[in-house]
């Protein structure tokens, strides 16, 4: 059975479960809390390993035969190109389509949501390189920093260091058949995390959320079916789109009910290898590039939300420059939200809104009872983003090695 069918198999259950379960009962809430947590926890487990060793072993590879560089290059000039047009995309779609207005009344006291850059900055480069690799798994920077200086070091002497490559090679493989595993039971795990969302759903579907709900779904599959497949068919080689958005199935799945796009990495990762035919050599460097830098359309759901909640605030509209600004600052804000592969959107929008000032400071907790959907939503374009991405600089930086669709996982 393939690896989509299992997933939606088990999120079809989910999402039976959660829209059944009485959603007025605090401790079935507290307990599909506790246990979607749990979930996420599991399909987080393998990564660290996984993508520490891989990528330590691809850096070093790289270095001897050349080609790294190019690779980091052509990663960052996707993410920067797919990250303009998908924000672009996202503020056109909801000035010239705008949903209904949404009530403007908050009563909770504003928390300060920021993104944490010192942090970030001194988590790259701890006292101890080692710490990098005994966090929750949550910042993955630091440790690809680590593995990226360790691949570099094994260079230096190739007779000397001929073991310690051999053992962190047959390290990444382990892992690699590790999270291989994990893959084939997160449809199991999937029906926790689809009955929650469920659960959430049943409370904002016929609120007047309904109408940004709607046109935030439109604008993502318009964009994953129609524009993603035609800036991939833009290469010069004229790459078929349709199996690489085939390929995506089961990580789509994982990221929307997760909303976590480190949940969606041993998917990813194994997909793109085994069903796309990309070597570990682009896999290990854009993986783990992309699902830090890539995070757009989380980027562009905060940018939509802001807008809209200024709409609805405002009748006199907004100025321009007040558009441009936002467009530019959700562009800077998508490369720097590495430390929250969980609630990307609800932060980034959390900031904008800070950045905007205006008495909008506290206009996120507006949107705090569809922030999941959001966030959902946003994930789900990461990882599509991260998908056509990998494909391309694999495409670009030939190799990839075409499978036909009965291949696939």
């Amino acid at each position: 059975m393939k690896i989509w069918i299992k997933l939606l198999a088990g999120a079809v259950l989910g999402l039976l479960l959660g829209f059944f379960v009485p959603n007025d009962n605090q401790t079935i809430l507290t307990i599909m809390e506790k246990l979607a947590e749990y979930a996420i926890n599991i399909g987080r487990y393998v990564v660290v390993p996984l993508l520490f060793f891989s990528l330590t072993i691809t850096v070093h590879e790289l270095r001897q035969q050349g080609g790294l560089w190019g690779i980091v290059f052509r990663s960052f000039l996707f993410v920067a190109i797919s990250s303009a047009l998908v924000i672009s995309s996202g503020i056109i779609a909801i000035i010239f389509f705008p949903p209904a207005r949404i009530p403007v009344i908050y009563d909770e006291q504003i928390e300060r949501i920021s993104l944490s850059l010192f942090d970030n900055l001194m988590d790259i480069f701890p006292s101890n390189m080692f710490q990098t690799l005994v966090s929750d798994g949550a910042y993955l920077f630091p440790v690809c920093t680590f593995a990226f200086f360790l691949g570099m070091g094994l260079s230096y002497d190739k007779h000397a260091m001929k073991p310690v490559v051999s053992l962190i090679d047959a390290l990444s493989r382990v892992f690699y058949h590790i999270a291989s595993f994990f893959s084939e039971i997160l449809g199991v795990i999937l029906i926790v995390l689809s009955a929650y969302w469920a659960f959430r759903y049943r409370a904002i579907v016929q609120t007047d959320f309904r109408s940004l709900i709607i046109l935030v779904a439109v604008v993502s599959g318009v964009l994953t079916i129609i524009v993603f497949p035609l800036l991939l068919y833009a290469l010069r080689n004229k790459p078929r789109p349709w199996p690489v958005l085939y390929s995506s199935l089961a990580s789509a799945i994982t990221s929307f009910f997760s909303g976590d796009i480190v949940f969606s990495l041993p998917v990813l990762f194994r997909h793109t290898k085994e069903s796309l035919g990309i070597r570990r050599r682009v896999n290990a460097v854009a993986l783990p590039f992309f699902a830090t830098f890539g995070r757009a359309g989380s980027a562009m759901v905060a940018a939509m939300s802001l807008i809209l909640i200024i709409k609805s605030y405002s009748s006199l509209g907004i100025p321009t420059i007040d558009i441009i600004l936002i467009g530019i600052r959700a562009f800077v804000i998508s490369f720097l939200l590495a430390r929250h592969p969980g609630d990307g959107a609800y932060t980034a929008l959390a900031v904008l809104c800070t950045a905007y000032g205006q008495g909008f400071e506290g206009g996120y907790l507006i949107l705090k009872p569809i922030a999941f959907y959001l966030i959902a939503t946003g994930t789900f374009l990461d990882t599509m983003i991260t998908n056509f991405g990998i494909y391309a600089v694999a495409k670009a930086s030939d190799l990839q090695e075409d499978k036909t669709v009965k291949q696939f996982i």
